[in-house]
């Protein structure tokens, strides 16, 4: 019985079918036929193919139809991939494409309206589908969830934060309230006020009591002494003295910290208020808009590296436009690329971060040992509030 020439599980067979699962040249790809050629003279064959002429005479009926869908699927399959594996993280654009085209059966970029990966990348920025930016790696692009759902959630959480805004300055104002009563009861207190003896019945006897306890220490004084002091003393009667007298001064100090903690009780309710000021406020994003920042990254260039400029505009929470205070050139960075600037004494500056996030103040001191500052609050309800110990990352000067 003859051997077989051809079949199934032929070594030949097997190697054309490993050879068809990997990716091949995108050059030598039909999209029309969906097919996928391994060489050059393969893809000669198949363009001359009688199947492959029909494609090309419905192409040509209606070349923009076929060319508009095959770009709006393209563009769908990538978004699709950048939301569902990398949400809206900041990611490489070929990093997408690589993993975008691992399948067999994805649209080819060669049957859309753009040639490369980069005109691609332009245009999801130009119509706000990503944002994107340029850097010495490359094209980065970062997608932008439009969804419904998504977006009631930050709604819910801007909300959230404006009524715990709105609660901190109710009970700044309460504060406020309490510690001007604290201050008019004290001056009522130190100036006591003096009135005219009346009397209400003209028959009703004016009496005056003295105090008895003055007049028996002065008898006590002038008393004569009855006793021995030679007598010998009696142990007892001191240590029991000497208990009395000890346990009369833990009493008064007793009292006294009892007041020190009853003074200090509205100091504690600020530092808590303080302390949940600060940790609602702290962010990681502290570009503001106005504020003079300093360029210290070389990746923009030894032109730009160590200039003063000013935000122009944010863009989203870690990128911004800046513009330079003496070439006045606009540029796009990220918030890694600047840092703050703290200005002279008695200059104007504004809280990019922490408790006081977004409020205007003025630099009073600084404090070069511990890398911090002394300011006082110019604006909102707590005008005129005097902060220590803020860090120089927290407040930047403002550009006039």
């Amino acid at each position: 019985m003859g051997k077989e020439k051809g079949g199934f599980l032929t070594p030949k067979a097997i190697a054309n079918r490993i050879k068809a699962k990997g990716l091949q040249k995108l050059r030598w790809y039909c999209q029309m036929c969906q097919k996928q050629c391994r060489d050059e003279n393969g893809f000669k064959c198949h363009m001359m193919s009688e199947s492959h002429q029909r494609q090309l005479l419905l192409f040509a009926e209606n070349p923009d139809k076929y060319l508009d869908t095959f770009s709006k699927d393209f563009q769908d399959g990538y978004l699709e991939l950048l939301r569902r594996r990398f949400g809206t993280k900041r990611v490489h654009a070929n990093i997408v494409y690589q993993e975008y085209i691992a399948d067999r059966e994805h649209v080819h970029m060669n049957s859309t309206m753009w040639e490369t990966l980069t005109e691609f990348v332009k245009w999801l920025g130009k119509e706000g589908e990503c944002v994107v930016d340029y850097t010495e790696k490359g094209w980065f692009v970062q997608y932008i969830d439009r969804d419904p759902e998504t977006i009631r959630r930050q709604e819910a959480v801007k909300a959230k934060e404006k009524m715990d805004m709105d609660d901190e300055e109710r009970t700044a104002r309460f504060i406020q309230q309490q510690i001007s009563r604290a201050s008019q009861s004290d001056t009522k207190l130190h100036n006591p006020e003096f009135t005219e003896l009346k009397r209400e019945d003209e028959e009703e006897k004016v009496t005056f009591c003295l105090d008895s306890g003055a007049k028996k220490k002065e008898e006590a004084m002038f008393k004569k002494p009855t006793d021995n002091p030679l007598k010998k003393v009696d142990s007892k009667s001191v240590f029991q003295k000497a208990e009395s007298s000890q346990r009369e001064r833990k009493a008064d100090t007793g009292a006294e910290m009892r007041g020190q903690k009853r003074k200090s009780a509205l100091g504690e309710i600020m530092e808590f208020e303080e302390k949940k000021k600060e940790k609602v406020n702290r962010k990681d994003y502290w570009l503001q808009k106005g504020i003079v920042v300093k360029i210290v990254s070389k990746k923009l260039g030894d032109k730009f590296y160590k200039k003063k400029a000013y935000v122009k505009e944010v863009k989203d929470l870690y990128t911004g436009i800046i513009k330079t205070l003496d070439s006045g050139d606009t540029i796009k960075v990220d918030q890694t690329h600047v840092e703050t600037v703290i200005p002279a004494i008695g200059k104007e500056v504004m809280v990019v971060n922490g408790a006081y996030r977004g409020e205007r103040a003025v630099l009073e001191d600084i404090d070069t040992k511990k890398f911090c500052c002394t300011i006082k609050i110019n604006s909102g309800l707590i005008t005129g509030r005097v902060v220590e110990g803020v860090q120089y990352e927290d407040i930047s000067k403002l550009h006039t």
